[in-house]
């Protein structure tokens, strides 16, 4: 038992040193000897009883991990096998982009929830928005939390950690006027097909580009997705090339019905799949929508071409009326949007998108139901209107 500088014994790991500095001493359960200091000799011994409890428990954790080392043990055994490769790809590029720069070179367990919320605010003050935030978030919080587990660290320090952007739901949708107009500048150019398909199905540009003439079902009516087609550099890669991967989520394997409209255009799609298919061939693949040399599409490839019937229909405006510019994504939000102005319920707009919940699909579309429900609740009034006018033409 230690004394303090009177002689006074002090209890078992208590001591006073000569310059009055209270000192408490144990062995965690790696046999490593530690010490506890303190001026109050109350708070000495509080702290080194919790820090013998959690010893016990085999909380005590060790010194010398650094996250970067933590990251790479994380990514190989709690998601290599267990999440798509693009998916480790974009952990890995928003890891080496925005965590390890900060904080890669910290031991796991010295973080607290203030060293996080600074990493977050910086961020915003980068100018990420509220995706990139909440991916680093949701990055670190696993980590953490896989660490705990591993008995690495006491406490999730991402845990509570405030983003600093609301997030942004609301889906941008060319309105029924700009669909038209993009649709007649598109007449005539390579990808026309495509763009039409596009918007009568709601297809993910990565799904449209994975068809396969074996996918389209014309005379039952239907389309089978069961695929994505990705244009991505994953981890064991040397450069960007094409990977077939499964579709988003469960809910995304599914049969989505194409009007008479659709059918016009795939069935001009497969013509021209024919022809690019004589003149380059060199290229061959079974993939139904291509660029003209036959190659594989990706999401630059289309918001390029997307880009140039903008630039050309921007030709004849003035600046202050510009048609606006817009990614393949957003026809897919257009079919969306023409749905739910169509009157077509919210759980078959679900399964048509592939959505994995109901509320997934209700957060983007608030808007248009919104927007749609004013409209009809005035159809009341209008109603009414009419069943007077009718009574009063009766009499």
């Amino acid at each position: 038992m230690g004394k303090d500088l009177k002689g006074k014994e002090l209890g078992v790991g208590l001591s006073q040193r000569k310059d009055g500095v209270y000192q408490g001493r144990y062995k965690d359960r790696f046999n490593k000897i530690k010490y506890i200091y303190g001026t109050k000799l109350s708070e000495v011994k509080k702290e080194l009883a919790v820090a013998i409890a959690e010893n016990i428990q085999f909380t005590s954790i060790r010194d010398d991990i650094k996250l970067d080392d933590w990251f790479n043990r994380w990514i190989e055994v709690y998601k290599k096998k267990s999440v798509r490769p693009n998916t480790l790809r974009e952990y890995t590029h928003i890891y080496n982009k925005n965590i390890s720069p900060f904080l890669g070179n910290r031991n796991i367990n010295s973080f607290v929830k203030s060293d996080i919320q600074t990493l977050i605010d910086k961020i915003a003050d980068d100018n990420y928005k509220y995706e990139r935030q909440n991916k680093i978030k949701v990055i670190l919080n696993d980590m953490f939390s896989r660490a705990i587990e591993d008995d690495l660290m006491i406490k999730n320090p991402a845990k509570g950690v405030k983003l600093r952007a609301d997030k942004e739901l609301k889906a941008f949708a060319l309105t029924a006027k700009q669909q038209i107009e993009f649709l007649e500048a598109s007449k005539g150019t390579f990808y026309d097909n495509l763009y039409n398909v596009a918007l009568n199905t709601g297809l993910r540009p990565g799904e449209l580009f994975a068809l396969t003439p074996n996918d389209i079902h014309l005379d039952e009516g239907y389309i089978d997705v069961n695929k994505t087609l990705v244009y991505q550099k994953y981890l064991d890669d040397k450069c960007k090339t094409f990977h077939i991967e499964p579709p988003k989520t469960k809910q995304s394997y599914r049969q989505v019905p194409i009007n008479s409209e659709c059918i016009k255009y795939l069935e001009k799609q497969f013509e021209l799949k024919d022809i690019v298919k004589c003149k380059r061939p060199k290229e061959q693949n079974n993939y139904l929508f291509v660029t003209s040399y036959n190659t594989p599409l990706n999401s630059q490839i289309y918001s390029d071409s997307i880009k140039a019937i903008v630039k050309q229909i921007n030709l004849a405006r003035s600046f202050d009326n510009e048609f606006p510019v817009f990614s393949g994504h957003t026809l897919r939000h257009t079919f969306a949007t023409r749905c739910f102005e169509a009157g077509v319920q919210a759980k078959v707009v679900q399964s048509y998108l592939g959505h994995a919940t109901l509320k997934m699909t209700m957060d983007l579309y608030t808007h248009v139901t919104e927007e749609r429900a004013a409209v009809d609740i005035e159809r009341i009034v209008k109603d009414k209107d009419n069943i007077v006018d009718f009574k009063k033409s009766a009499v």
